[in-house]
């Protein structure tokens, strides 16, 4: 009977499916949230992502009524692969940074680019980050950097979008000019993992 509790508590310290116990969170807001999905999914060390909205006071947000939140990404991450500085250095050059009304086609205050911190840590890092690409640059970026506050999980068929819906996903994102944009703004330090479309 020891011996059996003892296996059970030994496997139970075992991650389950790839999962890392130490998986830590971000959170972005980069215009839109399938965008950002696609994006991030093509790092690696992500091992989770979740499209959403933050930012604002209302509760219970959704994709018609979000009016004061952003739509953001919660990314997991292992910090055994990638390093949180690592991962939001490579968000801020998928993005356009120096957009203050938005992101390519999508204007407004839903659509502006955010890092929202989890935790003091996160915060400085991001800070930090936010430094160097305006150093880079030569000018100040419009990206906010705050404490993370509540996530609302978008509706299911926002998650996803850029896989379940290939060929309109493709077409939005070429017509609004992301990937151009971003290759702009950043050159050569422009994000190569975005998958080519």
């Amino acid at each position: 009977m020891l011996k059996s509790a003892a296996l059970a508590l030994s496997l139970a310290a075992i991650p389950l499916s790839g999962i890392p116990a130490s998986a830590e969170t971000a959170i972005f807001a980069g215009g839109c949230f399938w965008c950002v999905e696609s994006d991030m999914d093509q790092v690696p060390g992500v091992t989770a992502t979740i499209s959403g909205y933050s930012g604002g006071t209302k509760k219970n947000p959704t994709y018609q009524d979000h009016e004061g939140h952003r739509e953001v990404l919660k990314v997991e991450f292992d910090p055994s692969r990638i390093s949180y500085d690592h991962l939001v250095t490579t968000f801020l050059r998928t993005i356009d940074p120096t957009d203050e009304g938005g992101q390519f086609c999508d204007r407004g205050y839903a659509y502006t680019t955010a890092i929202y911190a989890v935790g003091d840590a996160q915060l400085a890092s991001a800070t930090k980050a936010k430094a160097d690409a305006e150093a880079q640059l030569g000018m100040k970026l419009a990206t906010q950097v705050a404490l993370a506050s509540e996530f609302t999980e978008a509706e299911d068929y926002h998650q996803n979008y850029y896989s379940v819906n290939p060929a309109k996903y493709k077409y939005y994102r070429f017509a609004c000019g992301r990937d151009a944009r971003v290759k702009d703004v950043w050159g050569a330090d422009a994000y190569k993992g975005v998958p080519a479309h």
